[in-house]
């Protein structure tokens, strides 16, 4: 595999005019009026690759400019393709990500491209739009030439729509392959590349290529070129210029604290940038859901615009916060990694990142939603004590970070905390649910032996998000965590803790009445069958009785039958076998008269 490597400069000198192969003039034409005229190093290095119809694994830092470096020879390549112009179902290239918005930007990014291609239909394949059905009817009514998706919705329209047409395919590419090529994705992606002919171009764009990609790159790529692009970062400590996996311009911390302590220096954060556009990420949904509300309810951030999103939401909600985070000056988006790779938001000067990602791939691809294509930026990583470790972790992967002190006049953000969950129910359980959450989601941290889960101090942790009391929870009793440092509210009934939103509150009120009156009667089916019992137990009390006496009453008939003489007892039998002849002999002649059936006849 051949191999190029870049140090990035925000662009090179290298116009995208001058590029060989030569691109076309509407290629251009569009560039110019998008104000694009020089290339980045990642576009000035791939570019012409593609376009000489190489393959191409690229591992480039975020904010690069890698969508366009794949866009364009693709829009070129499908322009000289013999194929070309296409028919309606004949698809001639393939756009691959992992999340629906990053599909969709790609989407949106092509249209101008790809409308200098007449004839040239691209067609946008996400879930949560709407139900398949209306993707297979747009793609029979007006074709698909180019299909940009997520892997789940795109194999699922090449299983259903034999009418598209593969064999002809000039390019695909894989955008964050790293991600696809994962455990999450590998089947679907897997099957939908043995749907596709091997007679093609194919490219793999991340800012952190893995063994699946380099496996991937052996196996499917044909002559391929390893193109690797690294920022240009500067120590501090030694003013040395060294390669970095993250923007030049991005100036990278950690901010090491207690865990009783990150709220309020959070909010102290969130203060000090509050006319700035921040984004801030957890690691579950269930966090993202509950900082959104509590920290709504800190009289200091009431001025602040505060969006959340994460996977859980409906993509009409999705849409609509990015939209709105995208469209605003300042303001802070609260997220899960869902909104980490790809996606080009304007204007973000800062990130936060009160939880470390799971997996340690994904801190460049947080990071990299700001200081993009040259711009600077500024990101900052919360720790525990006993999670110093991962500095160092992050500096051997070319990522290196300058240490950022606690703000020591941060305000003790905690008592707001609790007195807003002892008003609100929502903020109670929200609370709750994003504890339990955070300590599961801890136990499978892909650096194990940085984030040791069975280390965690519960009790701190608890106080940081304003909880009440800690949670019952089987890893706190199993492996007996530390609770030090934790204090209880006292004196409260915590059942008594009503919904603010009067419906919901209403609904709790009818599920406990509900609750009850099944506990009701619960309690006296139980008691009635107890009663049933025990006259169950009466009744074989006197069976039991009766039985004996009959037994005794036997044994005193047995007891006279011995006393008659050998006589007195033939006779006695002769009686009993002449009257049991004349029974026979009566149900005999109803039998014959049809007065009686066999079925009906007394038991012998």
């Amino acid at each position: 595999m051949d191999s190029s490597s870049n140090i990035n400069k925000a662009l090179t000198e290298t116009r995208f005019s001058d590029l060989e192969p030569p691109l076309s003039d509407d290629i251009i034409e569009v560039l110019e009026r998008s104000g694009f005229e020089f290339c980045t190093p990642v576009q000035a290095a791939t570019i012409p690759k593609l376009c000489s119809r190489k393959d191409v694994a690229v591992d480039a830092a975020t904010g690069s400019g890698k969508t366009l470096a794949f866009l364009l020879p693709l829009v070129e390549i499908l322009r000289i393709s013999t194929s070309y112009p296409p028919k309606s179902h004949q698809v001639m290239g393939v756009i691959i990500s992992p999340t629906r918005e990053l599909s969709t930007q790609i989407y949106n990014v092509a249209q101008p491209f790809v409308s200098t291609l007449p004839n040239v239909n691209s067609v946008l394949l996400v879930g949560g739009r709407g139900k398949v059905e209306a993707d297979m009817e747009t793609i029979e009514k007006k074709g698909g030439n180019l299909l940009i998706g997520t892997p789940g919705r795109l194999l699922d329209i090449m299983e259903r729509m034999e009418i598209l047409n593969f064999r002809d395919l000039e390019i695909l590419m894989l955008d964050e392959a790293d991600r696809l090529l994962g455990t999450e994705f590998q089947k679907q992606v897997n099957d939908i590349l043995s749907r596709l002919p091997k007679q093609r171009r194919t490219g793999l764009f991340s800012a952190t290529q893995t063994e699946g990609v380099e496996e991937l790159a052996k196996a499917g790529l044909r002559n391929p070129v390893r193109v690797v692009v690294r920022a240009e970062s500067k120590s501090e400590s030694s003013q040395q210029l060294t390669n970095s996996k993250t923007p030049s311009g991005l100036h990278l911390e950690y901010l090491e604290c207690e865990a009783d302590k990150k709220s309020s220096q959070l909010v102290d954060l969130l203060i000090e940038n509050k006319n700035k556009k921040l984004m801030v990420f957890f690691m579950t949904r269930a966090s993202v859901d509950y900082w959104k509300l509590v920290l709504s309810q800190i009289p200091t951030l009431k001025s602040m615009s505060l969006i959340r999103i994460h996977g859980k939401m409906k993509q009409n909600a999705r849409d609509r916060a990015l939209s709105s985070f995208s469209e605003a000056s300042s303001g802070v988006l609260l997220c899960t990694d869902i909104a980490a790779r790809g996606l080009d938001i304007p204007g973000i000067d800062c990130i936060v990142q009160y939880d470390p990602p799971k997996d340690p791939d994904d801190f460049i691809h947080r990071v990299g939603r700001t200081a993009r294509l040259g711009r600077q930026g500024r990101a900052i990583v919360f720790l525990l004590p006993k999670e110093e470790d991962y500095v160092e972790f992050m500096d051997q992967r070319e990522v290196p970070l300058q240490e950022r002190k606690c703000s020591e006049n941060a305000s003790d953000v905690i008592p707001i905390m609790r007195s807003a969950a002892m008003k609100d129910r929502a903020v109670l359980e929200k609370g709750l649910k994003a504890f339990v959450s955070f300590v599961r989601a801890y136990k499978e941290h892909k650096c194990f032996d940085i984030f040791r889960w069975r280390e965690l101090e519960i009790g701190k942790l608890g106080m940081g998000y304003g909880l009440l009391y800690l949670p019952s929870m089987s890893e706190v009793r199993q492996h007996r965590l530390s609770t030090e440092g934790f204090t209880p509210v006292e004196g409260v009934n915590f059942e008594d803790i009503k919904f603010k939103d009067k419906s919901r509150e209403k609904q709790r009120q009818q599920k406990l009445e509900k609750a009850r009156k099944e506990k009701q009667q619960k309690e006296k089916s139980e008691k009635g069958k107890k009663s049933s019992e025990m006259v169950v137990d009466a009744c074989a009390t006197t069976e039991s009785y009766k039985v004996s006496r009959k037994r005794k009453l036997s044994g005193k008939q047995r007891a006279r039958n011995r006393k008659l003489t050998g006589k007195q007892r033939q006779s006695i039998q002769k009686a009993e076998d002449e009257e049991e002849m004349a029974r026979e002999y009566r149900l005999e002649r109803k039998r014959r008269k049809g007065l009686i059936k066999e079925e009906d006849e007394p038991d012998a």
